[in-house]
């Protein structure tokens, strides 16, 4: 037997009590006795009922990219990791320390797109709408289990390799809540497939996750763009390496260990989740790269999340002479179903924005936001 394993059986008892704590409190949302508020704004959660990454921030990002250009957006995030506290509106510094990780890395790719943080969701969106100029669209990151806020469309992630119908609730398996919450989704999406998906094996996850007829089933994955330089530039093809230093502090590298050496070859470098790096990190860093990737062209590689704590030491010299790139990544939707989920999104958003404003406007409605 596994430790994994003898640890979960041993963890059982507590399995069964935190199971218990968080059926009451669903049951507790679902008979009104806790309430929970549909704002007065279109809001979009996205989240998961697993415990660990399955692909949220790249499919925020795809939401950003679908609707900010029609609409006024914001996307609201706890701020993971964050050393602030409260409501914080990224200041154009897109600072990790202040915002989080991922809000400082979509604020840096979006700049049309309002960035906030505030562990409150229903605070955040409340401060949101009392600016002068509130936003018509909220995208609510990591947000399924925080059901004070019910969103206009709630999307619901699970990951290829671990769907939510072969897991257990924690600490015996990685839900955070049992198999039933996939019915408050309207939409869900299997995550990180593999990019020639088998037709059988996606009937047959389709089968076992067993959707309701309001709700349908997406199959995405992740496409890698070319390397581009940490403080911007001309991107830099993968193939055109000799050797590449994978300089990873995400939970899970290996998809994009395995995308880079397929084209390069590849030395890992990883760090824990969310690192923040230091001036001695860095010194390890360029010693690992100077002594174990070979070659005349050779480049250091990391995520988009680690390329924002790095930018924060750039002004350092402990980066200079570094050929540092990051990795862009973007979610595609399987089977040419991306215009059927983007049409899915964008009709709901206009006839939800469409009511908002019709309400808005109407004389005899309390101008309230709940």
């Amino acid at each position: 037997m596994s430790f994994r394993k003898t640890i979960s059986w041993i963890l059982l008892p507590l399995t069964m009590w935190y199971a218990v704590g968080v059926w009451f409190r669903n049951l507790m949302f679902n008979l009104g006795l806790k309430k929970q508020v549909a704002p007065q704004v279109t809001t979009i959660g996205v989240g998961n009922i697993c415990a660990g990454g399955s692909g949220k921030t790249p499919h925020v990002e795809y939401l950003l990219r679908l609707l900010s250009d029609n609409y006024r957006t914001a996307m609201l995030s706890r701020g993971y990791r964050r050393k602030s506290h409260g409501y914080v509106v990224d200041d154009g510094t897109h600072n990790p320390a202040k915002i989080g990780d991922e809000p400082a890395m979509i604020a840096r790719k979006f700049p049309k797109v309002q960035v906030a943080v505030c562990e409150k969701r229903l605070n955040g969106i409340q401060k949101l709408l009392a600016q002068e100029q509130p936003p018509q669209l909220v995208v609510l990151d990591d947000s399924y289990q925080h059901r004070y806020v019910k969103p206009t469309i709630n999307i619901l992630l699970t990951e290829y390799g671990k769907p939510f119908y072969k897991d257990h609730i924690m600490p015996y398996g990685d839900l955070r809540e049992g198999r039933s919450a996939r019915f408050r989704a309207n939409i869900i999406i299997v995550t990180k497939s593999p990019e020639k998906l088998n037709p059988v094996d996606r009937h047959n996850m389709v089968q076992m996750i067993d959707a309701e007829p309001y709700q349908k089933v997406f199959f995405s994955y992740i496409h890698y763009c070319d390397p581009i330089p940490l403080m911007g530039g001309s991107p830099l093809p993968l193939d055109t390496l000799d050797g590449a230093l994978a300089l990873t502090g995400i939970a899970n590298p290996e998809p994009m260990l395995e995308h880079m050496r397929k084209l390069c070859p590849t030395t890992p470098l990883r760090f824990a989740d969310h690192h923040n790096y230091t001036i001695s990190d860095i010194k390890h860093i360029r010693k690992t790269f100077d002594s174990q990737v070979k070659g005349e062209r050779k480049a250091i590689i990391t995520t988009e999340k680690d390329a924002a704590r790095l930018r924060q030491m750039a002004s350092t010299e402990a980066l200079a002479g570094l050929p540092i790139y990051y990795l862009p990544i973007e979610v595609r939707i399987h089977n040419n179903k991306e215009y059927d989920f983007d049409q899915t999104v964008l009709n709901s958003v206009k006839e939800n924005t469409l009511f908002r404003d019709k309400m808005k406007n109407s004389p005899l409605i309390n101008k309230t936001w709940l």
